[in-house]
């Protein structure tokens, strides 16, 4: 479970606030008031919300302190613009907010595809060819008619037109109503690995349903919500060590339970 940690330059995540829900809601009243710092608390009891949202984005080649200082961007836009009266949880609100400035920040610092000059020539070479056959026949040329004039195949007309055009990133806004834009990765789904997720899914509820409670929280508390084991030791009024014992305890028996 260590790999799905995100690593970052001169911060211990380990040592970072998690704020409950009641200590929230004061500090808002607090930033509304006009108490700056509690804006400064506001921020630094959330960061392992952003750390949470960077785990989706861990296989991206971009480094992942750049992509921290803009997630901390879209937390601190919805610290300013978060409503109490709505009585949502301000993750409820932030997690979009975040994964909307990572995703524009990664689709920005994307590097262009390079395609070599003489393809680009062939192609600007066709176009030019097309222009002067419609004018003469009063028609589009077809790919064949093409490839025969310039004694290239099919296909290499096909490549050359490509060339010039311009690629289109996975995280290209395709909608967007004011609110959240919708990204065209949103849109692609990979079946097989839609089925097998699903499956892995169901099989570790089943599994967790297996475990005694505390394990089961315990687990949910480390691998889902994000808590170190200090952490969930102080809530739960146990030592660290115990905490650790009860865990190592629960994988050994999901493992045991997935055979």
């Amino acid at each position: 479970m260590a790999k799905y940690k995100v690593e970052l330059t001169g911060v211990n995540t380990n040592q970072l606030k998690v704020l409950n829900q009641e200590e929230q809601m004061d500090l808002f009243l607090k930033m509304q008031a006009g108490d700056y710092l509690a804006k400064e608390q506001l921020v630094e009891g959330n960061l392992k919300l952003v750390l949470s949202v960077l785990k989706r984005f861990r296989n991206q080649n971009i480094n992942l302190d750049d992509l921290f200082q803009v997630g901390v961007l879209g937390l601190i836009k919805a610290i300013d613009n978060f409503d109490l009266s709505y009585g949502l949880k301000l993750s409820t609100y932030a997690i979009p907010l975040i994964i909307g400035e990572v995703k524009r920040f990664i689709r920005d610092n994307q590097s262009s595809v390079k395609v070599s000059r003489s393809i680009k020539d062939r192609a600007y070479q066709i176009l030019s060819f097309k222009e002067e056959y419609r004018a003469l026949h009063g028609v589009e040329p077809d790919c064949e008619i093409i490839a025969k004039h310039f004694d290239i195949t099919v296909y290499e007309v096909s490549n050359s037109l490509d060339s010039i055009k311009e690629p289109v990133s996975i995280f290209e806004p395709i909608f967007n109503d004011g609110g959240d834009a919708l990204f065209l990765c949103d849109q692609i789904a990979d079946q097989k690995e839609q089925n097998e997720n699903r499956d892995i899914k169901i099989l570790l509820n089943r599994c967790l349903l297996k475990l005694k409670e505390r394990e089961r929280n315990i687990l949910l508390d480390r691998y889902i919500v994000g808590k170190t084991q200090v952490e969930i030791a102080e809530r739960l009024n146990i030592s660290q060590a115990q905490v650790s014992r009860i865990e190592k305890s629960a994988i050994k028996n999901m493992k045991k339970f997935m055979k």
